[in-house]
């Protein structure tokens, strides 16, 4: 059993060292244990500081392209690799490199094929009260959309078994951390969480530049992740606003115009007729969007048997070639 712990890297240097330095080189239940770093596009001497420190693999981004794409590229990598189970965590040294055996333990005793640290947010000092209402607000979302029970959905510390990882798709391309939990929900990937322990702040969050930054970024997050993984309740939800609002204007039409008043309520005629039609256009949308999102879903699918039968070429190339 091979275990490769991934950390995506951007201008790293005066923090990977600490966090490297604390990562474990053997781990109850694999006979290997190698680090990954994605450098995405460093200026500094992240990947001197890597490789001084023993890291076993660098892969590099040619320019910034952002953690999404990082986080991706580091599980193609950790997928070439034959990696049968994938740890990401962060190069700030955010989470406590000691929890990572509570990390794996549910994927090695088949109880989960992702696996979530849960921070304590509430105890984590330099988290604003607006930054962790933000952060339970984007779990609330991702449980809502992905029919799990995921407490910290932003948690970047994470596990997932080799075939978790050829079934992933990350199609935003700020954060990787909702999205990934919400394909597990409908995927059926069996997904838990486990307490972990947080260290020091050593640095401001890349991804949080400002409050208001933030949730800007958030709210969009959030509106694409039910655009994408929920278009039918999307869409259907705001159709069936706007024709319920149309219909209620038409029957206070009718009932003003039955009881011989309804001329000058002309105005509120035709806001019901536009409302209505409207609000039936977006449901047809909502049909519409489903037919793609069930496409989508088919489009995965054949990308993961893909992806295995490749595995199982290269397998047997390298059994031949040994013999």
């Amino acid at each position: 059993m091979k275990l490769i712990i991934q950390i995506p890297c951007f201008n790293e240097a005066e923090t990977l060292a600490i966090a490297l330095k604390a990562l474990p080189r053997q781990v109850a239940g694999f006979d290997t244990v190698e680090w990954l770093i994605i450098d995405d596009g460093s200026t500094d001497d992240t990947v001197d500081v890597a490789r001084q420190n023993g890291v076993n693999h660098v892969v590099k981004h040619a320019g910034n392209k952002g953690l999404a794409k990082a986080f991706m590229t580091g599980l193609d990598a950790c997928l070439s690799l034959n990696a049968d189970v994938i740890i990401n965590t962060d190069a700030d040294n955010q989470y406590c490199a000691d929890d990572i055996p509570l990390l794996v333990a549910p994927i090695l005793e088949y109880r989960a094929e992702m696996v979530i640290g849960e921070r304590p947010i509430s105890a984590i000092d330099h988290f604003s009260p607006v930054k962790k209402y933000l952060q339970k607000l984007g779990s609330w979302v991702v449980r809502v959309a992905s029919n799990t029970n995921v407490p910290d959905a932003p948690s970047g510390f994470r596990a997932m078994s080799r075939a978790t990882a050829q079934k992933l798709m990350v199609f935003n391309d700020y954060t990787y951390t909702l999205e990934t939990i919400i394909q597990a929900g409908q995927k059926n990937i069996t997904i838990t969480s486990v307490s972990i322990r947080v260290n020091e702040d050593l640095r401001p969050s890349r991804l949080v530049k400002s409050i208001s930054s933030y949730i800007k970024r958030s709210i969009v997050t959030i509106v694409r992740i039910f655009v994408i993984y929920r278009p039918f309740r999307f869409f259907g939800a705001i159709g069936a606003l706007l024709f319920v609002a149309g219909f209620l204007l038409g029957v206070r039409f009718l009932y003003k115009y039955f009881t011989g008043d309804g001329n000058g309520y002309i105005q509120s005629l035709i806001l019901a007729s536009v409302l209505m039609g409207m609000g039936f256009q977006t449901i047809l949308v909502a049909f519409i969007t489903d037919l793609l999102s069930a496409n989508r879903k088919l489009l995965e699918d054949l990308r993961f048997k893909v992806a295995q039968l490749s595995q199982k070429s290269t397998t047997k190339t390298n059994n031949s070639h040994s013999e």
